[in-house]
């Protein structure tokens, strides 16, 4: 008799959608590496289509052709979303994820620019049309480096947080500090302008559009400047750990049927999310 649980998840995937959730989900088998592959040539595609047709030379001379592919590509991220929503057993958990968003918006903006006109005053269909190129972001969903680095961010969320606030308590009362030494006769009108001085002086970047003209003021500066070097470094050495501490256990693409978590290791045999059974993992050589 089949738990509550399983009752509340639907019944197991098998037969074709087994298959075709293995294909999509599971980048580890010789079918889901050339599906992968063969979509990442699709968007890259579908990417640079958009950026010829911005091109008014190239536009003018091969509208059609551009109009064509655009349908073409359309039609085929349309098939690959209703076939990820007809594969999983929960497909509003999918639609509502960050892919399935991703998704989403690569489909939109060439269908609302048919219920949008031209010569409407409330949006210019040129803005959807420049939607289309956020398709590029589908692309992190096949490679694994992209999803590398996406749980090394996650994982040193907090240290960068605490990081970040760091850096604002600084910019805020050096920026303080400088408008108090400098004062409005030298460009430091406000505190707002004192912080956004300390912030492109930490950052390196020196727009010279204000700059300390009294002696204490550049002394302040050459220590932000300073401070700045060694800032710079703390973020990347965070993240660099979390990388490497992440490389020492290989993991997979294998995906838990029950929430869609990826990233199991070869030999787990449940979610490490939420406890689940995961199937038997094949690796094709």
């Amino acid at each position: 008799m089949p738990s509550p649980k399983a009752e509340c998840l639907g019944k197991p995937l098998r037969g074709v959608r087994l298959a075709l959730y293995t294909i999509i989900f599971e980048a580890d088998t010789r079918a889901g590496r050339l599906f992968d592959q063969w979509l990442i040539v699709i968007i890259l595609a579908s990417v640079a289509v958009v950026i010829a047709d911005s091109v008014q030379s190239l536009a003018q001379n091969y509208h059609m052709v551009f109009t064509g592919l655009e349908w073409l590509f359309t039609l085929i991220f349309t098939v690959e979303y209703v076939a990820r929503l007809t594969c999983v057993r929960h497909p509003l958990q999918y639609a509502l994820s960050f892919y399935g968003l991703i998704d989403l918006l690569a489909l939109l903006p060439t269908y609302l620019a048919l219920l949008v006109p031209e010569v409407s005053a409330l949006i210019d269909v040129r803005i959807l049309r420049l939607l289309r190129v956020f398709r590029i972001f589908k692309l992190t969903a096949y490679v694994s480096e992209y999803q590398a680095i996406g749980q090394a961010l996650r994982a040193s969320r907090r240290k960068v947080m605490v990081f970040l606030v760091a850096v604002m308590m600084i910019v805020l009362v050096m920026g303080t500090l400088m408008y108090v030494v400098e004062g409005p006769a030298n460009g430091f009108t406000s505190i707002p302008i004192g912080v956004y001085w300390a912030i492109t002086t930490m950052t390196t970047v020196g727009f010279g559009d204000i700059t300390p003209k009294t002696d204490l003021g550049r002394l302040i500066a050459s220590a932000m400047m300073l401070v700045g070097w060694g800032t710079l470094a703390v973020p990347t050495g965070i993240v660099t750990a979390e990388m490497s501490y992440a490389r020492k256990a290989p993991v997979t693409t294998r995906t838990c049927q029950e929430c869609l978590t990826e990233g199991h290791m070869p030999n787990a045999n449940f979610c490490r999310n939420c406890g689940a059974s995961l199937p038997h993992y094949h690796q094709d050589p």
